[in-house]
């Protein structure tokens, strides 16, 4: 199959897709608690950017890329979306943000080794024809830091990623999204060069469920009751990891 015939350039180059993906994935109280959390992680993780080159590879409308520049990095952010990019631009200049929105494949990024201090990529491998080659890129370009999410193979997502590569199959055009494990990831970031500094794991029940649900509280009691119990370090997804290069 060439990949560009992958149903994630084809569902992402929709325009219908570009303008309404920020309120699908982050309107309601749920939404707004998922991009709180994702910010949330990223300033953790990465620490002062300020002044610092980071690339966002995957950024769609770039609510990665704009947080980082709102924290002072020069943010580089790619997508192989131009219409995506064009929402992206446009939430930019509203924001009165300086990003350099390009557009790239994550598979074959254009720029020299090592040239970003950081690199983030979000809701990327999931979707990827081929997510080893994304990371390898993601690896090669950056000099110190890398921050990337995934689903996790141990928990309720992989029944959803189940269910939807068969209805894939029967014909229906749906995001067929992969799940990983962690062990997996450590050994493709060792590959190149980074080992895994700290693992984030964000909900034991369906992102889909809490967000059916609507309510703010629900989830942060509900969650807060599931990661007591243990739940969360076993089955929580999606995981984003911190990878740091190794010393030479």
């Amino acid at each position: 199959m060439n990949a560009r015939s992958h149903y994630s350039y084809a569902v992402y180059a929709d325009p219908v897709m570009a303008e309404r993906f920020d309120r699908v994935r982050f309107g309601g109280p749920i939404g707004t608690l998922l991009l709180e959390e994702q910010e949330r992680v990223l300033r953790e993780s990465l620490g002062d950017v300020s002044g610092r080159p980071v690339i966002d590879v995957g950024t769609g409308t770039g609510r990665a890329a704009l947080a980082l520049a709102r924290w002072g990095a020069q943010v580089t952010g790619i997508d192989a979306s131009a219409q995506m990019l064009v929402a992206a631009r446009s939430r930019a200049t509203a924001a009165g943000l300086t990003v350099r929105f390009e557009r790239q494949d994550a598979h074959a990024l254009s720029f020299a080794s090592q040239v970003f201090d950081h690199a983030v990529s979000l809701r990327l491998l999931m979707h990827a024809p081929d997510w080893r080659r994304c990371l390898e890129e993601l690896c090669r370009v950056t000099r110190h830091r890398v921050v990337f999410d995934f689903p996790a193979l141990a928990s309720v997502a992989a029944v959803q990623a189940v269910t939807r590569r068969a209805t894939q199959a029967a014909g229906w055009q749906v995001e067929a999204y992969r799940v990983l494990s962690l062990r997996t990831i450590r050994h493709e970031v060792e590959r190149h060069g980074f080992r895994v500094e700290r693992v984030h794991r964000q909900f034991v029940l369906p992102i889909a469920l809490h967000k059916l649900v609507g309510s703010r509280p629900f989830t942060v009691t509900i969650e807060r009751a599931l990661a007591a119990a243990g739940l969360l370090r076993v089955a929580g997804s999606p995981v984003t990891v911190v990878a740091e290069r190794c010393a030479s």
